[in-house]
């Protein structure tokens, strides 16, 4: 089977086409083409074809990460959307949570709903808590409700109506008279996107999803038909922030899945290389272009969770941004990548970043009309970069550009040597990265200084170490092929897709028979998707969590329940098992009555069998692994002097390298610091051992 990646970035987008029958791997990178994202896509899936010997007629599947639909929000270039809601409480778009996310902020602001004011129609229905009608649907307001929409000229409407989670009825039958009389409108019910009680996040996911859903659509059908003009006649799919695959017509149903499409996949490919190294808890740490990416590995596998915020209205504080329920990894995000913005504010103080100059024009040194200085610009003066070897070769830098740049924008404004401004964005950019790894990590009590750290992204092998000595992690492993990971990570996804239902019961109420009850459904939904997509039933694996809390307490947690056995028959653990777990978060248990939130199913299908071993393509080893010196910054003595220079792809097994050194790779290259010792581990990993002993 061969199997091709892709995945898109700010500035870059990234290729690998997997040969599992020979287990080998070919790679590619080209810049983004941010006015038509497919048409790099296209291009780069037929330039690697090619540069394999590969026909693309012989691609069985394409996965595709994107960060489409999260631009789309932040950017606000989403379709006219319109929201059908329950008479009298559409305004809960615009009051929210009602709480500040902080209190001695007289500028505070929030982000504006995806669907103003005069787009909300109101319609008479009321379902109660419990699932019960108080009051019927009038089919008529509804229909006249598309018709003023078709007027205002509306693509997308969001339905959005009171406990809808406990029945979806009224819903389901305000989409079937929309869709009948306005044929053209993108629907979306709340209770199909996301079936959960809290209102306000219900109906912001389902805004969302409304708002992306005509623009994604347009996109994943571009890119079929590109394909499928140059002869592509494979499956088509969409990684989703879960980490699991989705069919294009899942996908185009719900976009919001794929809000995290990318940044996921290189979580995955973290916890597969931490598997076959034996290295359970890990800090996953993936920098490109244009972001940085965070996510915590415990036990083997991502954390989850199943809320997000995106589009963050101030300086990316908690609480200022729109919450999204879907499953996703939990992973922090920043503004810091090669293309990240170095400028000299209103006090004189450096800041790098969040502003990015992307693909176009780029970083100075790209030579396409960029003139601010970057923090690639800035590796590039340190002589972390090599201006004739940037991609292997396939595109060179501009030196000269770049030591310009930094000039005039940094050095000058704050009266200090070239170098030392060019050695200030590389080390603001790592600052900034370890705080916010610190934070997230200390939020979900994770203890990064007893783990390990995987490195990846054209920028993260560049900064990696000198973050990890910020925040003293002992060790950090550089994968083959780091600089596109993400890619990589997109074909360790297997098939999958999650239901979640909101139905709050005490465990008393409950008995085998309507515990199991409660799953099936939630089972047969699951399933579906992948039964549609051609997974034989024996083939997917069934996942069941619940998400619990004592009576009386206001949040929840997960309690995930072990696999293989019949729902009915694990309904006698269920209390000790949410015991256990609460004990482990909060070191006691309480003597209330449990009580069950929400019933969560996740379908997955048979696992790709990528995993962590693999032989890169494409790549020529050297007699010697040393390619000669290069003048470099030394932090520590704080002047340029000589730097070995190595061949990645040269390195063997066993060989040992003590820093300072440069590493080097097509896609990216390791900067091995003073007293730093790196060894090649048998799957041609590099492993740096960092000592802190001293520090």
């Amino acid at each position: 089977m061969l199997r091709i990646g892709v995945d898109i970035g700010g500035t870059f987008t990234d290729f690998a086409l997997h040969d599992a029958a020979a287990g080998r791997l070919a790679i590619h990178k080209r810049l983004t083409t941010p006015d038509d994202p497919s048409r790099a896509v296209i291009e780069g899936v037929v330039a690697l074809c090619a540069e394999s010997g590969v026909e693309l007629t012989a691609i069985s599947e394409i996965v595709h990460g994107t960060t489409l639909v999260t631009n789309a929000v932040i950017e606000r270039k989403g379709a006219r959307t319109g929201m059908l809601g329950t008479a009298g409480f559409t305004d809960i778009m615009d009051m929210g949570f009602e709480r500040r996310y902080d209190l001695f902020d007289l500028r505070i602001t929030y982000p504006q709903p995806l669907v103003p004011r005069s787009l909300r129609i109101e319609v008479p229905e009321r379902v109660r808590y419990d699932g019960s009608v108080e009051t019927a649907l009038d089919e008529h307001a509804v229909t006249a409700a598309a018709a003023q929409f078709r007027a205002w000229n509306v693509k997308s409407v969001a339905v959005c109506f009171l406990n809808a989670y406990a029945n979806p009825a009224h819903e389901r039958r305000a989409a079937e008279l929309l869709a009948a009389a306005a044929p053209d409108l993108f629907v979306s019910c709340s209770a199909d996107v996301f079936q959960s009680m809290r209102e306000f996040e219900r109906w912001t996911t389902t805004t969302v999803n409304a708002f992306t859903g005509p623009m994604f659509d347009t996109y994943v059908a571009r890119l079929e038909t590109g394909l499928a003009g140059r002869g592509f006649r494979g499956s088509l799919y969409i990684m989703a922030s879960s980490g699991g695959m989705l069919t294009t017509s899942t996908a185009r149903r719900y976009p919001v899945r794929a809000l995290e499409s990318g940044p996921a996949a290189g979580a995955l490919m973290s916890a597969a290389h931490g598997r076959a190294l034996d290295l359970a808890n890990l800090l996953s740490f993936d920098m490109g272009g244009t972001t940085a990416k965070g996510a915590l590995v415990r036990g083997g596998e991502p954390i989850k969770k199943y809320e997000m915020e995106v589009a963050r209205a101030y300086e990316f504080r908690r609480g200022s941004g729109m919450p999204v329920r879907i499953p996703v990894i939990d992973m922090i995000e920043i503004g810091a990548g090669g293309g990240s913005i170095a400028t000299v504010d209103e006090r004189g103080l450096l800041k790098v970043g969040p502003e990015s100059a992307g693909a176009m024009p780029g970083p100075a040194c790209y030579g396409q009309g960029g003139r601010r200085p970057t923090l690639t610009d800035a590796n590039l003066m340190l002589g972390y970069l090599d201006a004739s070897f940037f991609l292997g070769g396939k595109m060179s830098l501009d030196t000269g550009a770049a030591e310009s740049a930094i000039a005039e924008g940094v050095a000058r404004p704050l009266g200090v040597e070239t170098m030392r401004a060019a050695f200030g964005i590389h080390d603001i950019i790592c600052e900034d990265v370890a705080r916010a790894f610190r934070i997230h990590a200390t939020e979900r009590a994770f203890d990064y200084r007893q783990s390990s750290m995987v490195a990846f992204g054209g920028s993260g092998p560049l900064h990696a170490l000198r973050i990890a000595r910020k925040l003293k992690i002992p060790r950090v492993v550089f994968p083959v092929a780091a600089g596109v990971m993400s890619a990589l990570g997109l074909l360790e996804s297997p098939l999958s897709f999650e239901v979640a239902r909101s139905r709050r019961i005490h465990v008393a109420d409950l008995d085998a028979a309507s515990f199991g009850a409660q799953f099936a459904e939630l089972e047969a939904d699951a399933s579906r998707i992948l039964l549609d997509a051609g997974v034989a039933r024996e083939d997917i694996r069934i996942v069941r969590r619940l998400d619990m809390r004592y009576q009386g307490q206001g949040h929840e947690i997960e309690v995930t329940l072990p696999e293989g056995a019949d729902p009915a028959a694990l309904f006698a653990g269920v209390e000790e098992q949410f015991g256990a777990a609460y004990e482990r978060i909060y070191t006691l248990r309480l003597d209330e009555p449990a009580e069950i939130v929400n019933w969560k199913v996740e379908a997955v299908g048979p696992a790709t069998g990528l995993g962590a071993s693999y032989e890169l393509a494409g790549v020529a080893a050297a007699e010697t692994a040393r390619k000669g010196t290069r003048r470099a910054y030394h932090p520590v003595q704080a002047e340029v002097t000589d730097w070995p220079v190595y061949d990645r792809y040269s390195l063997r097994p066993g060989m040992t390298l003590d820093g300072p050194a440069l590493i080097e790779e097509r896609e990216s290259t390791v900067v091995v610091g003073p007293g730093d010792k790196v060894t090649v581990d048998a799957r041609l990993n590099l492993v740096a051992v960092l000592d802190l002993a001293s520090e």
